[in-house]
């Protein structure tokens, strides 16, 4: 009898240690502040901005070239003060033609 009492006793123990072991997994898989779960979803936002940071350098880049053409181009700056602004020289006459679309 003293056996039977003896091997319960550890089955239940082994039962208890994994009961622990599945639940501290768990507990580090989802719910702790340093899970899988959080350090997935930190990576993927990290990967977002690094691609939103790139995108701003183009553009800053882009804008950069703009106004080294502005600086450096003035038949760009009346180009655009004709077309975009409506501007003429004192001397000229200047006809809109609409198009029908």
């Amino acid at each position: 009898m003293k056996n039977n009492y003896f091997n319960s006793f550890r089955w239940k123990r082994s039962w208890i240690i994994i009961a622990l072991v599945l639940f501290t997994g768990i507990w580090f898989l989802f719910f702790d502040t340093y899970s899988l779960m959080t350090k997935f979803q930190l990576e993927r936002q990290k990967n977002e901005l690094i691609e939103r940071t790139e995108q701003f350098q183009k553009q800053a880049e882009e804008l950069d070239k703009k106004i080294d053409a502005l600086n450096n181009d003035p038949d760009l700056i009346e180009r655009i003060a004709r077309e975009d602004y409506g501007m003429r020289k004192p001397d000229e006459t200047v006809y809109k033609i609409q198009t029908i679309e």
